[in-house]
């Protein structure tokens, strides 16, 4: 089998980190890693190359570690609360998934792509959960997800004052929502 060795410009996935020369098989290398611009090729004509964009990646790499440490900071302990419909035994009706929680989060004033969002499954049914975030490969913060029924008057904890903004804005379906669009018609 034909193997070839690669410097990754990114973090790869069962592969390895951004900055490492790896090897892999030619294919893998030729048809995903090189045109997706996920890797260059480690050759010995690339070798002063490969050298100035080792120093440049650890460069940005301390960057985004200092800047993923600052946002990792302000989103421990936010809790978000979604009210959805439910079904018999607490089974909600659709779901809530990484992108339900990327949008809560945008709303709060927090960018997120949903990939970094831990989420094995969508969330079905009604209760607390704690979802990490992947800022960056050593960071990870946690977020509480809080799951109702639609309509329901139970009490949430609240760890952060952000939150509260959450329970208006995370689920625009909400009883809370058409009550408040109500008020602004009167």
């Amino acid at each position: 089998m034909a193997h070839m060795d690669v410097l990754l410009k990114e973090d790869v996935d069962n592969l390895g980190h951004r900055g490492q020369v790896v090897r892999v098989r030619a294919g893998y290398g030729r048809n995903y890693l090189l045109p997706q611009g996920l890797a260059i090729e480690a050759s010995s004509g690339n070798k002063r190359m490969i050298d100035e964009q080792q120093r440049t990646l650890a460069k940005r790499e301390a960057r985004e570690r200092t800047s993923a440490q600052t946002e990792a900071e302000k989103l421990n302990g936010i809790a978000l609360r979604f009210d959805r419909r439910v079904g018999e035994h607490g089974i909600l009706y659709g779901s809530v998934t990484a992108m339900d929680i990327a949008a809560a989060l945008k709303e709060l004033g927090y960018t997120v792509e949903r990939r970094k969002i831990n989420l094995r499954d969508h969330i079905k049914e009604v209760g607390d959960y704690d979802v990490t975030i992947r800022l960056h490969r050593d960071i990870n913060p946690s977020v509480k997800v809080v799951v109702r029924k639609e309509g329901g008057d139970e009490p949430v904890p609240e760890p952060v004052e952000a939150a509260a903004q959450a329970d208006s804005t995370a689920a625009p379906d909400t009883a809370d929502s058409t009550d408040a669009d109500a008020e602004q018609t009167e």
